[in-house]
């Protein structure tokens, strides 16, 4: 009977340890910097020529609420993958401990080679649609660029699901002018998100906020996200973003 009740409670103790709200991490819930690195990686796959790829993973078996910031994008969770552009990188892990220390870690990255290729996923200027073609909007001209089927002069509406999923959208101009000034705001005018922002001929990024998507997704406010030309001129080809 006491062999039982011994392996009966070898068991339980067991069960615990797996479940990272028991665990045991001491100082009333905290974990220090170096502890959290020990058991969290940021790792990039391999090309066949032995160089770095383009796809990030990474993971964190630390007893902590984490979130990891890849490529301006937060992740919450102890995993996150994500495609990347070739270059250096920094991955941030932020880590809220159960007696509420932050912890951030850092973690450089190089990504040489293409082993997962970005796909586009276009919003205008779809190579596919031979409708939407490049133009011109004027300045001072909020209608030319609010992203919306039925008040804007030619965006289409962003999904909700490009807004919650906080995209970086990316914008295919040409022809920008010396003066060129833009401001970035919804088609109410009741908040502006990027001010006298500064483009030049080629691709231009805009990332998605929280409070961009929460304003402007029809599943929110619904109140479309709006650029408006202060001065200067330019082309517009194409907006969309990859992953």
């Amino acid at each position: 009977m006491k062999k039982i009740l011994f392996l009966l409670f070898v068991g339980i103790c067991a069960f615990a340890a797996c479940d990272p709200v028991s665990e045991d991490i001491s100082n009333g819930g905290h974990i220090t910097l170096d502890e959290l690195k020990a058991k969290s990686s940021v790792t990039v796959d391999k090309a066949p020529n032995g160089q770095n790829g383009n796809v990030i993973t990474c993971t964190t078996s630390a007893p902590v609420n984490a979130k990891w910031t890849v490529g301006g994008k937060d992740i919450l969770g102890n995993y996150a993958w994500k495609k990347m552009k070739l270059g250096e990188h920094v991955v941030v892990l932020t880590a809220v401990c159960p007696d509420g220390t932050e912890l951030v870690a850092e973690y450089p990255v190089s990504c040489q080679e293409i082993t997962d290729p970005l796909q586009k996923y276009y919003i205008y200027g779809s190579p596919d649609n031979a409708d939407e073609t490049p133009f011109v909007p004027g300045a001072w001209d909020a209608a030319a660029m609010r992203f919306s089927s039925t008040e804007g002069a030619h965006l289409p509406t962003i999904s909700d699901d490009v807004y919650y999923g906080l995209k970086t959208l990316i914008f295919d101009v040409s022809d920008v002018t010396d003066d060129f000034d833009l401001k970035v705001m919804n088609g109410w005018w009741s908040n502006t998100y990027y001010d006298h922002v500064k483009w030049v001929s080629g691709l231009n990024e805009l990332q998605i906020t929280e409070t961009m998507a929460k304003e402007c997704a029809k599943g929110g406010e619904g109140r479309d996200l709006d650029l408006m030309l202060y001065s200067g001129s330019m082309t517009l080809n194409s907006v969309y973003y990859e992953e």
